[in-house]
C-alpha cells in the first residue's frame, strides 16, 4: 500500500486506529480513493476538521447511505461536533430529504450513542410552540433570503397557498429556529443536503443566495462543494458549481 502520510494522518484524525476490510479485499480502491479523500482534497483549502465532516455527514443523508453515515458519524463525535449537533444535523435533513427516507438515519445515530453511552433523549432544542412557530418561521425565513419571500406569497395561487405557509411555520419555525446550530451552518447543511439529492437546482441555486445572504460566500461554497466531491461524485458536484456560478457569476 502507498498511502501518504497525510491522508494517513487525516485519516486517523477522524478515525482513531481503524482496521478497513476494504483495504485487505480492495487495497488498489483505498490507495487511490484515501490519496485522493484525504490528502489532495483536504489540503485544497482550510476548512476544518469539524465543518468538514458536519457537511459530509449531512451529505450522506442526501445521498441515503447508511453505511457512509455511520463512518461519518463516529468521525464527527471524534473530531468535537456534540452529540446535539449530529442530532441537529439530522433533524435539519427531515424537511428537506423527508422522514420516510430519514427515519432509519435517526435509529442508526441513537444506536451510536447508545454505544458511546451517551443518553437519551437529548436536551430538547426547540424555541417555538404551535402559537408561534409560523410568525418566528417566518421571520428567519426573511432574515435568510429577504423580500423574495413576501414575493412568493402574493404570488402564490391560492389553492397553493397552504404550501407557503408550510414552508415558514413547519421547515423554518419547526427546524431553523431550533439551538444547537446557528443559522449560517443550517443554511450550508441545507446546501450540502441538496447538492446531494441531486434534481433540487432550483431549490439549491435559492440556498446558494441565502447562503450568500447570511455571511456564506462563494468560496465557502465552492469549498464546501470540493469536499463533497469524493463523496457525491463529478454529476452533482458539477451540477451545484453550475448552480453557484448561475448566482454569482466569476
Amino acid at each position: 500500500m502507498s498511502i501518504s502520510e497525510t491522508a494517513h494522518q487525516n485519516h486517523e484524525e477522524l478515525w482513531p486506529d481503524y482496521k478497513s476490510r476494504a483495504m485487505q479485499t480492495d487495497p488498489e480502491l483505498i490507495e487511490f480513493f484515501d490519496n485522493f479523500a484525504f490528502d489532495e482534497v483536504i489540503g485544497h483549502d482550510k476548512m476544518d476538521a469539524k465543518t468538514r465532516v458536519m457537511m459530509i455527514l449531512a451529505s450522506t443523508i442526501g445521498s441515503q447511505a447508511l453505511s457512509e453515515f455511520k463512518m461519518m458519524a463516529n468521525a464527527a463525535l471524534n473530531v468535537g461536533v456534540t452529540p446535539v449537533e449530529v442530532k441537529e444535523i439530522v433533524y435539519q435533513s427531515v424537511p428537506y430529504v423527508g422522514i420516510a427516507k430519514v427515519v432509519d438515519f435517526i435509529y442508526l445515530t441513537n444506536e451510536i450513542f447508545t454505544e458511546r453511552g451517551i443518553a437519551l433523549p437529548l436536551e430538547g432544542q426547540s424555541t417555538t410552540t404551535p402559537e408561534t412557530r409560523f410568525e418566528k418561521g417566518l421571520e428567519v425565513q426573511k432574515a435568510i433570503f429577504g423580500e423574495v419571500i413576501d414575493k412568493m406569497y402574493e404570488e402564490s395561487p391560492a389553492n397553493q397557498l397552504h404550501i407557503q405557509k408550510y414552508l415558514s411555520a413547519n421547515c423554518f419555525g419547526d427546524y431553523y429556529t431550533r439551538k444547537g446550530l446557528d443559522l449560517k451552518i443550517r443554511e450550508l447543511l441545507t446546501f450540502s443536503i441538496l447538492l446531494s439529492l441531486g434534481g433540487c437546482e432550483p431549490q439549491l441555486k435559492g440556498h446558494v443566495q441565502g447562503n450568500l445572504n447570511v455571511g456564506n460566500d462563494k468560496q465557502v461554497l465552492l469549498n464546501t462543494v470540493t469536499q463533497l466531491l469524493p463523496y457525491v461524485g463529478y454529476p452533482r458536484t458539477l451540477n451545484a458549481i453550475r448552480c453557484i456560478n448561475e448566482v454569482v457569476p466569476e
